[in-house]
């Protein structure tokens, strides 16, 4: 069976859901068809999200993660209060263990201001231990706009606002093959023929694929990073009174083991970030031979691993020992023990890892005939996504008028 579509976007998590709503509310005669696999919307990176809402300190202030979270954290806020989606804005602090994260400290304050962000509370030891009774540090910073949320339900909201403007969405229904046919692009999916003018690619983890099928070659190979959460006992929740980071590593992408207040009440500590061995590997036992081929067969993959080898080494270990990990978290908090953390859930980030090894940081979306294919959407990309929504959506119509 063949049907027509104008705009055809493949992948229903979070981004996906975004650019739908974006591209929907400008457009309200656009035939628009949104593709995901899955039984379910926001199975994925969305729905193994730990819930938090960014406020925009860590990034570069030039790049497009820092301008699209920012407005898109306070549109998030609104369209939560709006729709009565349960949220809340509680602050966090940035902990500095010792002497040796002052300076980094001091970087995250000054991106802060940059990125527009008011009333950062730099804290001495005395005034930390006011916001965080059980935490151990030398300074901190405290961060009111940071806040959580149930981003599921964000992006089911979304998907219900999209259908009510028209928009159409098929669940179960993955595409396998991509062609260029004249004016138009024929998608695969089941036993059907889809025509589009236009595709839009918010596959996540399976980003790169898509666009290879498409007929691009990016210079890039997504590969999976699993990370690890243990979940506090509820007796010992009372711990955590808002959100706990590190200061993190200015090599590395990931914020460091910290701590969680989710918006049902439970606590998450984590996470690690260790390979994973299946784009879709929640568990160490997950294992795809293509995908494995995949990532060590990738120069690039060999030239991270060169440089990051025995960062690795101690994620793997943090994985496998229940007693590493707790020793990870003692650093921000001593008086946790093994006793008070039962085993919680997990998540897999699509990192996007070009051949010369870098980890790319910043969003990539790129741009190609009438296609828009988002390559890297790495956090802040929940926080972002109504932001970054309207973002593809300007890429959108410049391709397909």
């Amino acid at each position: 069976m063949n049907v027509s579509s104008d705009l055809a976007i493949i992948g229903g998590g979070i981004v996906g859901c975004a650019t739908a709503l974006a591209v929907a509310s400008r457009n309200p005669g656009l035939k628009i068809t949104l593709f995901e696999k899955e039984a379910q919307l926001a199975t994925h990176q969305t729905g193994h999200n730990s819930g938090v809402i960014h406020a925009g300190l860590y990034y570069r202030p030039d790049s497009l993660k820092a301008a699209t979270c920012t407005s898109g954290r306070e549109a998030l806020y609104r369209f939560c209060a709006e729709h009565d989606i349960p949220h809340q804005r509680c602050g966090k602090v940035v902990v500095a263990v010792d002497d040796s994260e002052l300076p980094a400290l001091e970087e995250l304050e000054r991106r802060g201001h940059a990125n527009g962000l008011s009333g950062l509370q730099r804290l001495t030891a005395a005034e930390l231990r006011e916001h965080e009774p059980h935490v151990r540090g030398i300074a901190g910073l405290f961060v009111p706009q940071t806040g959580i949320v149930d981003y599921v339900g964000v992006a089911r909201k979304m998907a219900e606002l999209f259908r009510a403007r028209g928009g159409t969405i098929q669940l179960g229904t993955p595409v396998t093959k991509i062609r260029k046919e004249h004016d138009t692009y024929l998608l695969r999916v089941g036993n059907d023929i889809v025509q589009a003018r236009g595709l839009v690619n918010c596959a996540g983890l399976h980003a790169d694929h898509v666009a290879r099928s498409a007929g691009l070659l990016p210079d890039l190979r997504i590969v999976p990073f699993r990370g690890e959460y243990y979940e506090f006992k509820p007796q010992r929740s009372n711990l955590v009174k808002h959100l706990i980071y590190p200061v993190p590593d200015p090599q590395m992408p990931f914020l460091g083991v910290h701590f969680t207040r989710m918006i049902d009440g439970t606590v998450e500590a984590g996470p690690n970030a260790v390979l994973a061995w299946r784009r879709e590997g929640y568990r160490r036992s997950d294992i795809s031979l293509r995908d494995l081929a995949e990532t060590l067969g990738f120069v690039g993959f060999w030239k991270l691993a060169a440089r990051f080898w025995r960062v690795g080494i101690e994620e793997h270990g943090r994985s496998f020992s229940k007693r590493l990990f707790v020793k990870s978290l003692q650093r921000l908090m001593p008086e946790i023990r093994s006793s008070d953390l039962v085993p919680g859930g997990s998540g897999v980030r699509a990192q996007a890892v070009d051949t010369q090894g870098r980890l790319v940081d910043d969003f990539r979306i790129l741009t190609e005939a009438r296609m828009v294919h988002v390559l890297n959407a790495p956090s802040p990309a929940a926080t972002a996504s109504l932001s970054i929504g309207e973002h593809i959506a300007d890429r959108v119509m410049e391709v397909i008028g």
